[in-house]
């Protein structure tokens, strides 16, 4: 199915009446071009947006409670303060997407694309990040606390005060992350590859996990981390 903007925008139409209705009343959406449109505060829970194209999409303060974003295009586009249970983000791209402080539980984010994304005070406790891509992503004060990051390419992110306790992070990469003041209690850290992240004293380890074995480097100064 694929939806045109060509008329709806210009007319007025609400964007989603040309989406195919089910049978049980949910939203058929995939493969819509919604580049570029405004859906800010729109309940979107149990649409299907999967393979749209949302790129540089307003979707501030969202609901995806199950929606499902399957292959969409998000690059760019802004979901702070949206929310979901359960959204379905498997292979979605969301490169330079701002997601500050929106709220994802249980969301399936494997091998998702977050390069460069803005995920600051977001709450993705419980997600799926298998594979996913958050190189250089923002993650300063995030909650990933029993996330499956396992696979997951960390380079250069900032994890700064984020929550990462009881996480899965068997072979994450977290070559030059920023881990000062993070909470990595209870972590799993078989296998880590995190050869020149940076730590401080704050950061708290799982027992038994030896940082600088693991080529960690400390910090005293955080300012001074990225001169």
């Amino acid at each position: 199915m694929v939806v045109s903007l060509s008329c709806l925008v210009s007319c007025g139409s609400d964007l989603l009446d040309s989406c195919l209705k089910e049978t049980d009343g949910t939203l058929d959406c995939s493969f819509a071009e919604f580049n570029n449109v405004d859906l800010s505060g729109r309940d979107l829970q149990n649409v299907d947006l999967s393979n749209a194209d949302l790129r540089q999409a307003d979707l501030t303060g969202v609901n995806l409670d199950f929606a499902n974003l399957t292959d969409a295009n998000l690059a760019g586009a802004n979901l702070a303060g949206a929310t979901g249970w359960r959204p379905r983000l498997y292979r979605a791209n969301l490169a330079g997407a701002d997601l500050s402080g929106a709220r994802f539980g249980l969301a399936n984010l494997t091998k998702t694309n977050l390069t460069q994304a803005d995920l600051t005070g977001a709450n993705l406790a419980g997600a799926d990040l298998w594979r996913a891509n958050l190189t250089q992503a923002d993650l300063s004060g995030a909650n990933l606390t029993g996330a499956n990051l396992l696979w997951a390419n960390f380079t250069g992110a900032d994890l700064t005060g984020a929550d990462l306790s009881s996480a899965n992070l068997p072979k994450a990469d977290l070559s030059g992350a920023n881990l000062t003041g993070a909470d990595l209690s209870w972590a799993a850290f078989h296998w880590l590859e995190g050869t020149g992240a940076t730590a401080n004293e704050n950061t708290i380890w799982p027992d038994g996990f030896d940082p600088e074995a693991a080529g960690v480097v400390f910090v005293e100064d955080p300012g001074m981390i990225f001169d």
